[in-house]
């Protein structure tokens, strides 16, 4: 930060020496200015998200999401969200610079004002929004609501020295740890303090699209300018346009699937004739793979609105499978399974490069009731194959609590499981993914590639058990 600027306080109406912010206080009738509906969305949304732990998922659906967001068109959708992807991915280092310019802290019960800040510092420090543009909407903004009206000058103020200060802030704030610190004390227990510092780092960036294919990895990444993974699929350089426009998705040749998520159903080995339960099916990427693999495949899921979706998306392709409505829990098949897949349901801390806004949403206590119910599910699923049948447990959290823990736990508390351990020689380019155990542990700031392609990968955990009784 410059040193004639740093040291100049501004006060709670946002005053400061030598220079009056302006105040356009427009009335509440008067039409908005352009641009003011999507940054007032965006307001919305990210309260909902910080405030009440709301996902993010479901109030950017384009039928049954948030009001404010629905109403708008698709350029201020997408503004919306390149908004909010980017203040959820750095809040710390926005909420780090908005304390450094003020006096004290915001008054108690100012979340309002603290939301339009955060937004208007987002687009200025991390989007290529025009500062003027981000200023005078924010001013607009804290001028419409009561609650911020008297804050019209200090959120002027504060934004137009972020303007200024740019550069000198981006430098200052870099060392701050880009999440929460509740889920950083986890990342530091479990990997040590200077992966997790990489981890948050790396999760600062969007994720790559990664595609599983049919057959022809090579000739596919050739035709879509893309590269093969470690993993056998194929990763995208950045393109402009949509998924279905590129060569090959309408013939069902490949689908969109995380290089991380892919590597579960490649565990079980030859499936050929095999019968396989694939619990959590939907949305159906691994249930494809299985099929792809030769096995028959009955695809179980709760909801029959997401099986409807998996059975979609298996029909593009091709593929068929049995589906089955019901809770996992409770499931009985007629027939004991050769194999079975339980991609359980978890806090997702993996996928925060896709998903920014779960390290807001969820706690530490939301970890331990997932830990607990996938627990639940996994010793049920063993229940499900024959004995010497095989289940691969995964999930995309990073918290060993979900994961390492709770299958030391399950093979502690009981003989007719047994580990079957992943040989890292037998997946070139991810050795370090393999556990001294032998389970798969991907963290988001593996799998480095050339210039020209995103690194990363979500975070996931794989094991494969079987049952020997």
């Amino acid at each position: 930060m410059s040193s004639d600027t740093k040291n100049k306080a501004f006060n709670k109406d946002g005053k400061r020496s030598g220079k009056r912010p302006t105040d356009s206080r427009p009335h509440d009738s008067a039409p908005a200015k352009p641009g003011f509906a999507a940054r007032a969305a965006a307001t919305k949304i990210l309260a909902a998200v910080i405030d009440r732990k709301t996902p993010l998922d479901g109030m950017l659906d384009a039928e049954g999401g948030n009001p404010a967001y629905k109403t708008l068109g698709e350029s201020d959708r997408a503004l919306v969200r390149a908004i909010l992807n980017s203040a959820l991915r750095h809040l710390p280092r926005i909420e780090a610079t908005i304390s450094s310019l003020l006096d004290s802290p915001l008054p108690e019960g100012a979340r309002a004002l603290h939301h339009v800040l955060v937004v208007g510092a987002a687009q200025m420090l991390y989007l290529d929004v025009p500062d003027h543009s981000a200023v005078d909407l924010a001013v607009e903004q804290a001028n419409r609501d009561p609650r911020n009206r008297r804050f019209a000058k200090l959120v002027n103020a504060i934004l137009r020295r972020i303007g200024r200060e740019k550069q000198d802030i981006l430098e200052k704030v870099a060392g701050v740890p880009a999440m929460p610190a509740w889920f950083l004390s986890r990342l530091e227990a479990a990997y040590g303090a200077s992966a997790a510092l990489e981890i948050s780092e790396t999760q600062l960036e969007p994720a790559a699209i990664d595609l599983t294919v049919k057959s022809d990895v090579e000739g596919w990444a050739k035709r879509l300018n893309g590269v093969v993974l470690p993993t056998g699929g194929v990763r995208l350089a950045a393109f402009e346009g949509s998924i279905p426009s590129l060569e090959g998705f309408g013939e069902g040749e490949w689908w969109v699937q995380d290089a991380a998520a892919s590597i579960p159903a490649k565990l079980f080995g030859s499936l050929a004739g095999k019968r396989v339960v694939d619990l959590c099916a939907a949305p159906g990427g691994k249930t494809a793979q299985l099929i792809l693999a030769g096995a028959k495949v009955t695809a179980l899921d709760q909801s029959a609105n997401r099986l409807k979706r998996l059975s979609g998306n298996l029909a593009r392709l091709g593929f068929e499978a049995e589906t089955v409505v019901a809770d996992m829990s409770k499931y009985q098949p007629d027939e004991l399974f050769d194999a079975a897949l339980l991609d359980a349901p978890c806090s997702s801390t993996g996928t925060t490069r896709r998903h920014p806004d779960v390290l807001w949403t969820k706690g530490p206590e939301d970890v331990a009731k997932l830990a607990g119910l996938q627990g639940r599910l996994l010793r049920h699923a063993l229940t499900l194959v024959k004995p010497g049948g095989v289940v691969v447990f995964s999930n995309c959290s990073l918290d060993p609590e979900e994961g390492e823990d709770l299958v030391a736990r399950l093979l502690a508390e009981t003989d007719s499981v047994e580990r079957v351990p992943v040989a890292a020689g037998d997946w070139p380019g991810l050795e370090a993914a393999i556990s001294p155990l032998g389970a798969f542990r991907t963290t988001p700031d593996m799998l480095p590639l050339a210039d020209g392609f995103a690194s990363g990968l979500d975070g996931f955990y794989a094991v494969v058990l079987r049952r020997r009784s």
